[in-house]
């Protein structure tokens, strides 16, 4: 053990201690888990009377967890925006009480086109501080290698503009990074200004740059395509890492912000740098192998996701994974145990939840079901209430209850609401579209983890699969593979094509480089960030030919 780790253990040790003690906090919560969701309604109730959402909606009179939702229906950031907007014009007695402070304005896309600017509050992000604190804990717990050891973290930044009255907005991982205990911020291998940097290749190389001569135990971002963006970055500038590793030097393919320049400094370590080029020769490609023994990857898995958990394995060998959880600007909402699965128990401290099962989606008066009250098995949309100033809100993400801890849900994520497609009453899901892919794609021994597919309105109806032409070699027969997993994933699918209302999907093969260029555009064009895009496997609208 190094000496600045020998100095630093006493510290750890007891940042290990408060941690441990809000995770046994945490666990013992689900064996009281109504009582515990009822205490969380009340104190969000009480707190928020005053606002000028608590008078609108009578929350004062609010007595039980049905007079709640009787006093308040379920409802969309659509429907929350005139009170928001408020909040981020100055008028923060919209939906925020009294003495809590407003820190920032957690940025994310919205349906309309127009950002999303959810008030982050030092209470809001207190309850995302526990819960990352929580994950953390416990992932050390079951991966001990990886104690006082470097972390690299790929986040965005907390300011990307201001609000009309200079309030910060960007990415709340950006100010829970920033907030983070001493310790943990000194386990950090990047400098926070990284987050900024606008060019991708550029970012990724400097990240990859910051780490490389570190001993990197964790590597932590939300989406992994973020991960693998940052590794290949290095890859597909080996000599110019290599040397500037031998050198001490930070030269990345494209020009540097100044105050990045600025923050990062670096020593000369050619032993290292002959370690690197020695993998290269061997292997023929730079691998993190090379200069990385990492104890853990932390990221997304559910969902769409899993698609890149192949490509991981290629790069970093057999190095667990562990979901980060369901994780958003809104808040977090699950918390994921254990490695190697999707799944996470419900967020209940931070969090007050109703689930709509799935069936259900779309009525006027869908049951309202409370944490305690789901099924292993089940599908439902969630519904959250929180410190973000957020009410019965629709976040529109599909979950599927795996099992429970106590009284409470673990679940994992399928897919957000709205990526369903529908020609003639087959309802496809995104989920079953990744699905049917990743089945076709291991017939054919492929890795495919990024393609469209979009439906088309003709004589006889169709879904046309865009795909690159360097993914495959033969773009009809794994078009035909997929057609076919579809069909047993999707009965009403499978019942449409047999009985020809549907005709087979029809592969389109594209440019290489052409879907990563359409994403980019997209990005720029809805001020969004890249490691916070969830590539769109399934188009929902139908084109007409």
């Amino acid at each position: 053990m190094s000496i600045k780790r020998t100095i630093l253990r006493p510290v750890a040790y007891l940042g290990g201690l408060h941690a441990d003690r809000q995770r046994r906090a945490f666990l013992d919560a689900h064996n009281h888990t109504e009582n515990v969701q009822q205490k969380v309604l009340d104190e969000l109730t009480d707190a928020h009377q005053q606002t000028d959402f608590g008078r609108d909606h009578a929350l004062g009179s609010v007595k039980s967890i049905e007079d709640f939702r009787k006093a308040v229906p379920i409802r969309t950031y659509e429907d929350m925006r005139p009170y928001m907007d408020r909040v981020f014009e100055g008028r923060t007695d919209a939906l925020l009480p009294d003495g809590h402070e407003l820190l920032m304005f957690s940025l994310t896309s919205g349906t309309t086109g127009k950002p999303k600017h959810i008030p982050v509050t030092k209470h809001f992000a207190d309850t995302m501080r526990r819960g990352s604190n929580v994950w953390g804990i416990s992932a050390l717990r079951d991966h001990p290698a990886g104690w006082l050891r470097a972390i690299l973290r790929i986040s965005s930044p907390m300011c990307e503009y201001t609000s009309p009255t200079g309030v910060p907005c960007g990415a709340i991982s950006g100010l829970l990074m920033q907030n983070q205990k001493k310790i943990v911020r000194r386990m950090y291998v990047t400098p926070a200004t990284a987050a900024s940097i606008e060019d991708p290749q550029v970012k990724y190389y400097t990240i990859c740059r910051c780490g490389v001569t570190r001993d990197v135990a964790m590597i932590i971002t939300a989406n992994p395509s973020s991960t693998i963006a940052m590794i290949e970055a290095g890859r597909n500038h080996a000599e110019r890492l290599i040397r500037d590793v031998a050198d001490g030097t930070l030269t990345p393919p494209g020009d540097l912000p100044q105050n990045v320049a600025e923050a990062v400094k670096f020593k000369p370590n050619k032993a290292l740098a002959r370690r690197m080029q020695e993998g290269v020769d061997r292997d023929g490609q730079l691998l993190p192998s090379h200069f990385w023994n990492p104890s853990l990857l932390a990221n997304w898995t559910g969902g769409t996701l899993k698609l890149y958990l192949k490509r991981l394995g290629e790069l970093f060998g057999d190095v667990p994974v562990r979901d980060v959880g369901l994780l958003a600007s809104e808040g977090r909402f699950s918390l994921p145990l254990e490695s190697g699965a999707s799944s996470g128990v419900a967020e209940i401290m931070g969090n007050f939840f109703e689930f709509i099962p799935a069936d259900q989606r779309g009525c006027d008066q869908p049951d309202a079901l409370g944490a305690h009250e789901l099924e292993v098995g089940g599908e439902y949309f969630l519904i959250v209430t929180n410190w973000a100033g957020l009410w019965r809100y629709d976040l529109d993400d599909r979950i599927r209850v795996t099992g429970h801890l106590g009284e409470s849900p673990i679940f994992e994520f399928l897919s957000r609401g709205l990526h369903t497609a529908n020609i003639t009453g087959e309802k496809i899901t995104e989920h079953q579209v990744v699905e049917a892919m990743r089945i076709a794609a291991r017939q054919l021994d492929l890795h495919i983890d990024t393609f469209v597919l979009q439906g088309h309105f003709a004589d006889i109806p169709y879904y046309q699969l865009q795909i690159e032409a360097d993914a495959s070699n033969n773009t009809r027969r794994l078009g035909d593979l997929m057609d076919e997993a579809l069909a047993e994933l999707n009965i009403e699918y499978g019942a449409k094509r047999k009985s020809g209302r549907l005709g087979p999907i029809r592969p389109a093969a594209l440019e290489p480089g052409a879907l990563r260029l359409r994403e980019q555009a997209k990005i720029a064009a809805r001020r969004g960030r890249d490691e916070q895009y969830k590539h769109q496997y399934l188009m929902t609208e139908i084109i007409e030919d």
